[in-house]
């Protein structure tokens, strides 16, 4: 099988630490020829870049500063690894990203956060590149436009759910999906109650018992709004309509989603918790690369729980269900909202119920006020559009936590 070129969007996160080890372990099968990362670590990115080799660099966070220190943190880090003379392109600023990610590698690993991601997703889809997506946003957000600019084939899902579906839908021909069955954790409050879950830290919000993610995944893994994006994701992924798309709340996080058919049989994809094996799969796409990763010990006992979703105490979901529906740029609004309403939570501004609130108050405003970007009719959508209501739905959502901020200062 020939080598791949792969350009990791996000490299210095989560997902993106766990594509470089994938890499590592299987140096025949890939090359990476780009980075980017946001500025966060710039000590990780340049050790990245010298481990690497790479053509391209790409630091979000581009002012004079940061570059002076990346610049640096490189030579530091071409020094200890032997690589005095490695001198590669370094883009900067708010479009370096998708600058790389139109480079045309053979692969475009988007594991970028947020709805920033957006404009590379396209970059990659117009470069002809396979997108392997983790950046969740970018799709939800996009919806139409993304899915007319991408090839059939040419998006394949890094998300653990999306790629189980992917895995479970070889079983089958779409005309014999009954439904899709996404499965969560419940995250760390499973069982709590609304009122309990008033009083949540954000240092409780981050004890995610399955996974480890950054501040904003786990979060939203916590209030369930993670799991609402993931049901807007499979629906535009899989063409699945939006009431033949379950959540089913599984604590162990060993089955990571199923898919129901016509016959009344089920198939789903287990493993032990790990994003090693969506990731691999994503960049090597439909090839299966070899022991990824542990698989499950069937010689010993275990147990598997599949329980209810409360959408009383987590209505994240439900709301997002109906975003969906409405299409155009609510999803864009429900997301947005939600980044802003993460951030007040952590700095202390917002109750963890607040934050679904919050989006539930914004994507009501979306529907009545005026010029606030609103396209008519999903199919018609523009980038324009959905960046326009994203950064409507951060403004009404900044000003309703400042009136909160100010309510609370007021109160005796």
């Amino acid at each position: 099988m020939t080598q791949r070129t792969v350009t990791l969007l996000g490299s210095t996160g989560s997902i993106g630490t766990q594509a470089v080890d994938v890499v590592d372990a299987f140096p025949d099968r890939f090359r990476v020829v780009a980075i980017a990362a946001g500025g966060s670590d710039l000590g990780q990115l340049a050790r990245q870049a010298v481990h690497l080799q790479v053509e391209q660099v790409a630091v979000a966070n581009g002012d004079d500063t940061t570059l002076a220190q990346f610049a640096d943190a490189l030579e530091h880090a071409a020094r200890a690894g032997g690589r005095t003379a490695y001198r590669p392109q370094i883009l900067s600023g708010p479009d370096a990203a998708t600058t790389v990610a139109g480079n045309g590698a053979d692969v475009v690993l988007n594991a970028i956060t947020g709805s920033i991601g957006l404009r590379p997703t396209l970059a990659a889809l117009a470069a002809g590149s396979t997108l392997a997506l983790a950046n969740k946003e970018s799709l939800i957000v996009g919806g139409p436009v993304v899915k007319a600019a991408a090839a059939p084939g040419q998006i394949v899902p890094v998300d653990s759910e999306h790629s189980a579906i992917a895995q479970c839908l070889r079983g089958g021909s779409r005309q014999e999906v009954r439904k899709l069955v996404l499965t969560a954790s419940g995250g760390p409050f499973r069982g709590m109650t609304r009122s309990q879950l008033r009083e949540v830290t954000p240092q409780q919000a981050l004890q995610h018992p399955t996974w480890d993610m950054g501040v904003v995944v786990t979060t939203n893994s916590a209030t369930l709004v993670n799991k609402g994006l993931e049901v807007i994701e499979a629906h535009l992924l899989f063409d699945v309509p939006f009431d033949d798309i379950e959540v089913a709340v599984h604590p162990q996080s060993v089955v990571h989603s199923m898919v129901e058919f016509m016959d009344g049989s089920t198939l789903l994809q287990a493993s032990p918790p790990t994003m090693t094996i969506p990731i691999a799969l994503g960049m090597s796409w439909p090839d299966r690369l070899t022991q990824v990763a542990q698989a499950c010990d069937w010689t010993r006992a275990a147990t598997w729980e599949f329980l209810p979703l409360d959408e009383e105490a987590f209505p994240a979901v439900r709301l997002a269900v109906q975003v969906g529906r409405e299409g155009g740029t609510f999803p864009a609004v429900y997301n947005a909202a939600n980044e802003v309403a993460v951030a007040a939570f952590h700095a202390g501004q917002l109750r963890f119920t607040d934050i679904v609130d919050l989006i539930g108050e914004v994507v009501d405003e979306h529907s009545t006020a005026a010029g606030n970007g609103s396209a008519a009719s999903g199919v018609d959508l523009t980038v324009d559009q959905v960046l326009a209501a994203d950064t409507w739905a951060r403004t009404t959502a900044a000003d309703r936590i400042g009136a909160i901020s100010m309510s609370k200062e007021s109160t005796p």
